[in-house]
């Protein structure tokens, strides 16, 4: 944070105004570089006068922080907090030591309560504990400002803390506690941030196992986006009905979803849920119908070698794994299968328990090797990792690899 003299220095700076020219006629040029060097204490009245010649409220000097100040911390902040996450580095640390040492003075207004809402942010980004307290005070801030959709996006924010550590039950709690308080506003009326909440909630009830719940939300969401045209999270939520179509194989209700989402990716121009599509057709041969053949044959046909998305990258390297599998592969599927990370962005235990598939294909190519100890090694770290997510097929797929493996002999 700046002292007094380099407040000043550099306003006249930004203005592009020498000392002669600040010091007018009523300072020196010697008194001003001493005040800019902090080697000199000016009087409130000659405060006053350099306030003016510098076009700016007086209390902008006095301030620790000022306006100025904050405004010009705000823009490099919500630089580094848009980053992609394609191309996520190490934005989130260079954002918490851009806004550390201002954060005892962020108290009021509005960029200091963005400011405090970033940073708290990227704390929980990075597992601070701290996170939780200080998202709450920027609560406070925003409604104090009556920023009544910022104050919404802190109720969600509230709800991923617990979410990222998997404690879905606590997530889900926090959600509908915060969506209780909105709803009894009467001023709480934007639709976009309904729409983030509804598919938050439907996203929380399938984490718990949910699953009429989950299905309620989600369609009532749908319904609502399509009916009053907003195309906020439209995406997610058809990504989300075609991932509960495939659990339920329900392949009507699958292609239909999955239509939505490419129709939409052509209108919004989104490589992002194009990509999906792709991949949900190549998943479903492989996890649901266990056609590898045509798997691989779509996986050919679509270029997904061409895919260079660092979220995307690791779920075609599973796919792909499983096809080298299905086409008798052994030695290259457990190859290319243990090349697979989950990414560290993903925290929804149905996200999850697709990847802890990957050692329970492991297992699968090492019994075809007659390696039965491997095999029983990999089906073990599937189970441990599985057993406490919900009820899903590939929980029940892993459960019934293990009894394969457990027993070579009776399959």
């Amino acid at each position: 944070m700046s002292t007094l003299g380099e407040r000043i220095r550099k306003l006249r700076k930004q203005q592009k105004m020498t000392l002669e020219t600040l010091a007018g006629t009523e300072l020196t040029k010697g008194m001003l570089s001493l005040i800019e060097n902090n080697k000199a204490n000016p009087s409130m009245e000659s405060l006053n006068y350099i306030a003016e010649r510098l076009n700016v409220d007086v209390t902008n000097l006095l301030e620790e922080v000022s306006n100025l100040e904050l405004r010009d911390i705000l823009e490099k902040a919500e630089i580094l907090f848009s980053t992609n996450y394609e191309d996520l580095t190490n934005e989130h640390e260079q954002l918490i030591e851009l806004v550390k040492p201002y954060v005892p003075k962020l108290t009021q207004g509005y960029e200091a309560a963005r400011l405090l809402e970033m940073y708290s942010r990227c704390l929980a980004f990075t597992n601070n504990s701290d996170s939780e307290d200080l998202l709450k005070q920027v609560a406070v801030m925003y409604e104090q400002l009556n920023l009544t959709t910022k104050r919404a996006d802190i109720g969600t924010s509230l709800a991923v803390i617990p979410y990222r550590k998997h404690q879905y039950q606590e997530s889900l709690d926090i959600l509908l506690a915060e969506r209780g308080k909105l709803e009894a506003n009467p001023l709480w009326i934007d639709p976009l941030s309904r729409l983030d909440y509804d598919y938050l909630e439907a996203t929380l009830y399938f984490a718990v196992g949910k699953y009429e719940e989950a299905i309620r939300v989600m369609e009532k969401a749908i319904h609502y986006s399509n009916k009053h045209k907003i195309f906020k999270q439209v995406d997610n939520l058809y990504r989300l009905a075609a991932a509960q179509a495939m659990m339920a194989e329900d392949e009507i209700k699958k292609e239909y979803y999955l239509n939505k989402l490419l129709a939409y990716s052509e209108f919004a121009d989104d490589e992002d849920s194009k990509i999906f599509t792709y991949y949900a057709e190549i998943h479903y041969l492989n996890s649901y119908k266990k056609m590898y053949e045509e798997a691989n044959h779509l996986f050919n046909a679509l270029s997904i070698k061409g895919i260079n998305k660092k979220l995307f990258t690791p779920f075609f390297l599973l796919e792909k794994g499983k096809i080298l599998y299905g086409l008798e592969q052994y030695e290259q599927a457990i190859d290319k299968l243990q090349e697979v990370v989950i990414p560290d962005v993903l925290h929804h235990p149905i996200d999850l328990s697709i990847f802890y598939e990957k050692d329970a294909y492991i297992a699968l190519c090492y019994l075809e090797l007659d390696q039965q100890e491997k095999a029983m090694e990999a089906v073990q770290v599937a189970l441990d990792n599985i057993r406490e997510m919900p009820d899903t097929p590939y929980k029940k797929y892993i459960e019934e690899i293990y009894k394969k493996v457990s027993s070579p002999h009776q399959n």
